[in-house]
């Protein structure tokens, strides 16, 4: 199996729905790390938690009103009161059984989320907050976090306001997007009356620290719904937003996850990024959390120290996650998504874990590097301190590539992405993977959804009418010197993503097609100053399955060593191909009959 770093790359950017900072890659990865025997969890978790220095805990409130389509956590729809409150006594007994193992080591971070925290009652908001403070030894600094919904905030006040008083200082809301369209669709609630009230509420409560989710990267979602998105996230004056984006493993609408390319994900990224590094929400490139607060990552402690300092958490609650020092932990209900057996378990006084794993160090180091690329860097500094190893030496050849790539750059204890690594982070984040999930990356990659059924996706909801009529596009062959060779690239965008193609795209408006040809070749291979000449008109019907699209192709010539080949835009990959081997691969289109003429 070919686990060089431009396999690991190339094969992480084809499986980007599943290759991220979700680790690991499914719920049967590391089953041969399991520990089942009672007696060893509890043995292991002595030793574990024992040998950390400072921890961060979790809470996790699984209700919900209903579940949203896009969501992949441990959710219960539509409970009653009384059993919210028989879910909360569970957690209280279940923080007893850490008690004595956790002792009086320092709390550094500590959320509380879902779920919809804020569905509690206030007098269980408050016993979950009394018990946490009573029994456990928080440091003096930690800033205490919780989630809401905007209809919550919105209808509540008083509870928003008892939040503050009970001790939390940031809130997170979740608006995820403004298009009411693509809400119902998404089966969530959500006008902008509501979202204004919940802010007024909010502020009137006191959190001066408070952050609004958005989500991207939806088969339904285009660009426009977009940036109406962020603009108006900006106007209700947040002091941090977070960019979420979508990654439909494990929801009801995965299925669609086939007709979102790797470059609407990152066409969308792009547009936030820049509208709210204009609009004076700041990140370093990749980072999912903006803030204008300088100095302030945006995100909670909890957050915050486990993905830069890779500080260990302990969660409570259905389904919760726990990452020790060397274990990851799932409570039971992750995969049921049901109460019984979390109950069961700690009624008999057992700890109520569905999965523990003692982890490998190579396993644990995947899980704390994948999880740092939330914040678009691996500080070396801490990953030395938890590991005593230098990240550079393990990962040598990788960091090599990256670099190589300028897919990362090392500024003073930080490898961090680049602008260009942002936009290609699903391929990044598995080149450091252990070698058993990069084997398993390439594994799941070769029995993904079939390429056609994702077009078929894509088309579902394409419109031609957001196109100006007839739609025309340039492309371009470019051969090498003595026309042995010709450049292609790897089409990151559907129809034929993932094939191979020429160098090209849509005219835009006001634009001349020569003009057009030229701007395309340097967006998706990075080649320019390139004298080209026509080749001829392409208008065969059916060409292109989006609809009308006629096609005006140009050639050049190039010495190859003299140019620098820099694949971008909507292109995964730019490469030169011997034009023997062009009768073997898949070409995009009709574009091996364009290679053809312009090679006559």
């Amino acid at each position: 199996m070919d686990l060089t770093a431009k396999n690991i790359y190339e094969t992480g950017i084809l499986f980007h729905h599943y290759a991220n900072t979700a680790y690991p890659l499914t719920p049967g990865s590391l089953m041969q790390y399991k520990i089942r025997d009672e007696a060893e969890i509890k043995k292991l978790l002595m030793k574990d938690i024992g040998s950390m220095e400072q921890l961060s805990l979790y809470v996790h409130v699984p209700f919900c009103k209903q579940r949203c389509k896009f969501c992949e956590y441990t959710v219960l729809e539509n409970t009653t009161d009384d059993l919210e409150s028989e879910y909360v006594d569970l957690l209280l007994k279940e923080m007893d059984m850490y008690k004595g193992i956790i002792g009086d080591k320092e709390i550094v971070g500590y959320d509380l989320g879902g779920g919809t925290p804020s569905k509690l009652s206030s007098e269980n908001l408050k016993k979950i907050t009394e018990k946490l403070f009573t029994t456990f030894h928080f440091a003096k600094d930690t800033v205490c976090s919780v989630e809401t919904t905007p209809v919550i905030a919105a209808s509540e006040y008083e509870k928003i306001a008892y939040l503050y008083e009970l001790g939390y200082r940031r809130i997170s809301m979740g608006v995820q997007t403004v298009s009411e369209r693509l809400l119902n669709s998404l089966g969530r609630e959500g006008t902008t009356s509501i979202y204004e009230r919940a802010v007024e509420n909010i502020r009137k409560a006191g959190f001066t620290s408070f952050n609004i989710d958005l989500m991207y990267g939806f088969l339904h979602q285009n660009d426009e719904d977009f940036e109406n998105t962020i603009k108006y996230a900006m106007s209700l004056g947040p002091e941090h937003i977070t960019l979420y984006r979508n990654r439909y493993k494990g929801t009801k609408i995965e299925a669609e996850s086939a007709g979102v390319s790797l470059y609407k994900a990152i066409r969308q990224y792009r547009l936030a990024y820049a509208l709210l590094n204009e609009g004076g929400y700041k990140a370093n490139p990749g980072k999912n959390t903006f803030s204008k607060v300088d100095g302030d990552y945006g995100t909670s402690d909890y957050l915050t120290k486990r993905v830069i300092d890779g500080v260990p958490y302990v969660g409570f609650g259905l389904g919760a996650q726990s990452f020790g020092m060397n274990y990851l932990a799932y409570n039971d209900g992750a995969a049921t998504k049901k109460m019984d057996r979390y109950k069961e378990k700690i009624q008999n006084g057992a700890f109520p874990l569905q999965d523990i794993y003692a982890l490998p160090e190579e396993e644990t180091i995947a899980k704390m590097v994948s999880v740092a690329f939330y914040f678009g860097f691996v500080d070396l500094v801490s990953f030395a301190k938890r590991f005593g190893k230098d990240f550079t030496e393990i990962f040598k050849d990788e960091v090599e590539f990256v670099l190589a790539g300028g897919l990362m750059e090392q500024k003073g204890d930080r490898l961090m992405l680049t602008k260009r690594g942002a936009d290609y982070i699903n391929g990044i984040i598995p080149l450091f993977y252990s070698k058993r999930s990069k084997e398993e990356l390439i594994t799941l990659a070769g029995k993904m959804v079939k390429l056609g059924e994702g077009e078929k996706e894509f088309l579902s909801v394409y419109s031609q009418d957001a196109y100006e009529k007839p739609s025309v596009a340039a492309d371009i062959v470019l051969f090498n010197e003595d026309e042995t060779e010709v450049l292609l690239v790897k089409r990151g965008e559907h129809p034929f993503m993932n094939y191979y193609a020429l160098p090209g795209g849509f005219v835009r408006k006001n634009e001349t097609v020569e003009a057009a040809a030229a701007r395309e070749l340097q967006e998706e291979t990075g080649v320019s100053n390139v004298n080209l000449q026509l080749v001829g008109t392409f208008s065969e019907p059916g060409r292109d399955p989006r609809g009308w699209m006629i096609s005006i192709a140009y050639k050049g010539k190039v010495n190859k060593n003299e140019v620098s080949v820099v694949y971008g835009d909507d292109a995964i990959e730019a490469t030169w191909m011997k034009l023997e081997e062009l009768e073997n691969i898949p070409v995009a289109f009709d574009h091996k009959e364009i290679i053809q003429k312009a090679f006559s």
